[in-house]
């Protein structure tokens, strides 16, 4: 009998008892400190910044305007309001209509979701949280964008709603952090999510699988250092490499090599063997399908993925 991975939905459904999904949001006007010059320029080596943009017409207003935590001023709060609600209204009713979704959780999603003035956060969040059917939210961060008033308030939440912050913890090595144009170290990630669980908020880790010259044994001790520091769920990815990012050009030039999935695959099972049975698992691979990936390719296909995966899973009694 094969003993089913706890997923975030398991975790979800056993707390609330009914389907609760995760609404993405893109709202225009957030960005990076590693993209905007205040920790460095670019961004993360794979990330390509243009595919964070949204696609509503609000979001085409606002181009060109980015927030950062010492901005006075937002003179386009409404409007990100709008996009907010334009964008909960339509993805929870498909949710709700093809997938029996009952309850959401706001997902803000894209680049850096504490990254703004405080005012502009709180009235975000607020907004969020007086959605019909909405029990909580999921804060998509950087460990170095987030101020003592921020979590204060996210802290208050938490006493009534389900509150999440997910984290880029990507690796423990600081030269890897260094190769990927990080632009902040691993002990300010441990600081972070420590200072997050103390204030009572849920916290998911995201974790790369492949990052530029890391060996399988520096991948697993990733691992185990996010579970020791407490993350309540975790996120795993292969990096892949897509078209206009740094890590393409050392892609071309024959600098970096991706991961292969059978190396994918043996340190994704053995580092959720170490994981805690109370981890939730809110994904366990990634990838893209259009011509904007360039390697490796067994990305491209998610549903063959997640059969590897399942047939790696079940030598050691899983399956997801």
């Amino acid at each position: 009998m094969l003993q089913q991975v706890y997923t975030y939905g398991n975790y979800l459904k056993n707390k609330f008892g009914v389907k609760v999904y995760k609404v993405g949001i893109n709202i225009s006007g957030f960005t990076c400190p590693n993209i905007d010059g205040t920790v460095a320029k670019g961004g993360c080596t794979f990330c390509e910044n243009d595919s964070f943009s949204a696609s509503t017409d609000a979001v085409q207003e606002l181009k060109g305007f980015h927030l950062n935590l010492n901005s006075k001023e937002n003179p386009f709060l409404d409007k990100q309001l709008q996009q907010l609600q334009l964008q909960f209204d339509a993805i929870s009713k498909r949710q709700a209509r093809e997938y029996g979704a009952k309850k959401f959780l706001v997902y803000f999603q894209s680049f850096t979701n504490t990254y703004a003035p405080f005012e502009t956060l709180k009235a975000l969040y607020d907004k969020a949280l007086s959605f019909p059917n909405v029990v909580g939210l999921s804060i998509g961060t950087r460990s170095d964008s987030i101020t003592n008033e921020t979590l204060a308030y996210l802290s208050e939440l938490a006493k009534d709603k389900e509150i999440w912050i997910e984290f880029g913890i990507q690796s423990i090595y600081d030269e890897t952090l260094k190769k990927i144009n990080r632009g902040h170290d691993s002990a300010n990630v441990k600081e972070w999510i420590i200072k997050s669980k103390k204030a009572g908020l849920h916290v998911c880790g995201h974790l790369i699988f492949g990052l530029p010259g890391e060996t399988q044994k520096m991948m697993l001790q990733t691992s185990q250092a996010a579970y020791e520091w407490g993350i309540d769920s975790v996120k795993y990815h292969p990096l892949y490499v897509v078209k206009k990012t740094a890590l393409a050009n050392e892609y071309n030039r024959g600098e970096f090599t991706p991961i292969n999935e059978q190396k994918y695959l043996d340190v994704l099972v053995q580092s959720m063997l170490l994981k805690p049975k109370d981890v939730s698992v809110q994904r366990i691979t990634a990838g893209i399908d259009d011509d904007s990936l360039l390697a490796p390719q067994w990305c491209r296909d998610k549903n063959q993925q997640i059969k590897n995966i399942n047939k790696e899973l079940k030598k050691v009694g899983l399956k997801y």
